[in-house]
C-alpha cells in the first residue's frame, strides 16, 4: 500500500513549534536591541519590538511586569529585556515575554532620573521664580519623615540646639518602597489644605542615606508635584550631601543632609541674641547723644531774653495794641470831620440854587412844549389824512374794475390768461372767464367768431 502523508491543522502546527521552543531554547533569556514600535496600550500591557541590523524580534510586557519599570522607554533606545520566547497561538508567531527591562550602559533608576529631570525642567518647576523664601523666625515647622528613622532625631537636635522656641510637629510617613513617594505626596497636600488650623510656617521633608533605590520615593513625579504645588515653604532633606534627588531641585530650599536641614531651617538664637544685644547697645549710644544734643538745644533756648521775661512779649503786644487803638481812633475823628465839611458846603451850594424856583419855571416851560407838540401832530395827522384821500380817489378812478359797476366787463382767455381785446386773441373751442361786478364770474366757449 502506497505510504500517505500527515495532515495537521494549523493549531496543530503551532502547538509543535511551541514544544520544539520549549525543549531547545534556554527558559530564561537576556536579548539586547533596539526598542521600535512601543506601545503602551490601556491595559497597562506594552508591545514593542527589539530589532539590530539583521532581525526584529516581538515582545510583550504584561502590565504586573511593566509597573516595576522606573524609566520611559521610547523607540530608538537600546535596552536589555530579560524573559522567555513563547509562541503565541492565536497569531501563528513567536514572541519575547519580558519579565524585566534595563537600559544598555546606564542603569534604570539613574536613566528615569535623568528623563524625570528632563521633564520636570522643561515644565519650569526647578525655576528660582517658584522658590518660596523661608520665614526669617519660624515658630512652627512640620517634619515629615519615618518616626523610626534617625533623621528625625538629627532635626529635632538640630533644631533645639539652635532656635529652641520653635514648635515641631511630626507627620510620620514612609521614606522608601513602593507606594511611599505618593504617601508623602497625600500628607502634603493634605498639612496645606489644614495649615489655616495648623498654621505651620515651614515644612521639613526628610530621610537619612542610603543607594539610590532606597532614596527613589524622592525622585518620583507625584512627590515632585505635591512640593511644587505646596503654599508652605518647603526643604529637602535627603540622604547624605553627595545624594541629590529631584525633589531637592523642586523644594524651595536645600539641605545637604537632615542635620543641615536645621541650620537652614532656623537662625542661630546665639548670634540673634548677639546681633539683639549690638543693636541694644547702638540704640543706647545713638540715644545718649542724641540727648546731649537736646540738652545743648535747651540751653540755648533757655538763655533766650523770652524764656527769662516771658511777659515782655505780653506787655510789648498789649502796649502795640494800645498805640494801633488810638491811631484809629484819631484816623475815624478826621474822617468824620472831613466829611462834615464836605456835606454842609454841598448844601450851602444847593441852598444858592433854589431848586425849587427852577423846578416850576422847567415845570411851566414843559408845558408849553408839551402843547406846541399837541397842536402839530394834530396838524400833521389831518395833513396826512387829506393826501391819503386824494390818493384814494385818483387810485379808483384807475382802477379798471370800477367801471363793472356802471354795466362794463372784462373778459380773458382761460387757456392764455389774456385779456380778449379783439377776435384774434381767441379760437374756436376756446373757454372764456367773464368778470362782472361784485366779483361774479361767467365762463363760456367760443362756439364762432
Amino acid at each position: 500500500m502506497p505510504k500517505t502523508n500527515k495532515i495537521y491543522t494549523v493549531s496543530q502546527i503551532n502547538s509543535l513549534i511551541k514544544i520544539a521552543i520549549e525543549e531547545k531554547l534556554p527558559p530564561r533569556l537576556i536579548v539586547r536591541g533596539e526598542i521600535s514600535d512601543w506601545k503602551h496600550h490601556t491595559s497597562g500591557h506594552c508591545y514593542f519590538s527589539l530589532k539590530d541590523e539583521g532581525a526584529v524580534l516581538p515582545c510583550v510586557m504584561w502590565a504586573s511586569k511593566f509597573k516595576n519599570v522606573k524609566f520611559s522607554p521610547e523607540d530608538g533606545m537600546e535596552i536589555l529585556s530579560t524573559g522567555h520566547i513563547d509562541v503565541y497561538a492565536p497569531g501563528g508567531k513567536y514572541q519575547l515575554y519580558v519579565d524585566k527591562l534595563e537600559p544598555a550602559g546606564v542603569g534604570a533608576l539613574q536613566l528615569a532620573f535623568e528623563q524625570m529631570v528632563a521633564k520636570l525642567l522643561q515644565e519650569g518647576l526647578f525655576d528660582e521664580a517658584h522658590k518660596k523664601a523661608l520665614p526669617l523666625y519660624p515658630m512652627r515647622i512640620g517634619i515629615l519623615t519615618s518616626e523610626s528613622g534617625a533623621a528625625l532625631h538629627d532635626i529635632t537636635d538640630s533644631i533645639h540646639s539652635r532656635w529652641p522656641c520653635a514648635k515641631l510637629f511630626l507627620y510620620p510617613v514612609p521614606v522608601q518602597g513602593e507606594g511611599s513617594a505618593a504617601k508623602i505626596a497625600a500628607a502634603l497636600r493634605d498639612i496645606n489644605r489644614r495649615n489655616q488650623k495648623l498654621e505651620l510656617d515651614v515644612l521639613i521633608v526628610c530621610r537619612g542615606g542610603g543607594a539610590m533605590e532606597d532614596l527613589w520615593a524622592f525622585n518620583e513625579e507625584v512627590l515632585a508635584r505635591a512640593i511644587f504645588d505646596s503654599t508652605i515653604p518647603v526643604i529637602s532633606a535627603v540622604g547624605h550631601e553627595v545624594d541629590t534627588t529631584i525633589a531637592d531641585f523642586v523644594a524651595d530650599a536645600r539641605a545637604s543632609t537632615p542635620t543641615k536641614a536645621g541650620v537652614v531651617a532656623v537662625p542661630d538664637m546665639q548670634e540673634i541674641l548677639g546681633q539683639l544685644n549690638s543693636t541694644e547697645q547702638r540704640l543706647a549710644n545713638q540715644t545718649r547723644a542724641r540727648l546731649k544734643i537736646a540738652e545743648h538745644q535747651l540751653e540755648v533756648i533757655l538763655a533766650n531774653a523770652v524764656f527769662r521775661n516771658p511777659l515782655v512779649l505780653i506787655q510789648n503786644s498789649r502796649q502795640q495794641l494800645d498805640d494801633l487803638s488810638a491811631d484809629l481812633e484819631e484816623f475815624i475823628k478826621a474822617l468824620l470831620t472831613k466829611a462834615h465839611r464836605e456835606l454842609s458846603a454841598a448844601y450851602e451850594q444847593i441852598i444858592r440854587i433854589e431848586p425849587h424856583r427852577l423846578l416850576g419855571y422847567k415845570t411851566i416851560e414843559l408845558n408849553n412844549w408839551q402843547n406846541l407838540a399837541d397842536v402839530s401832530i394834530r396838524t400833521a395827522v389831518n395833513n396826512c389824512r387829506m393826501q391819503l384821500t386824494a390818493q384814494e380817489n385818483r387810485l379808483s378812478a384807475l382802477n379798471p374794475r370800477s367801471v363793472l359797476h356802471r354795466g362794463y366787463s372784462i373778459t380773458t382767455n382761460k387757456q392764455t390768461g389774456l385779456l380778449v381785446k379783439t377776435s384774434g386773441d381767441v379760437s374756436i373751442g376756446d373757454l372764456l372767464i367773464t368778470e362782472l361786478a361784485n366779483e361774479n364770474l361767467i365762463e363760456s366757449e367760443v362756439k364762432k367768431k
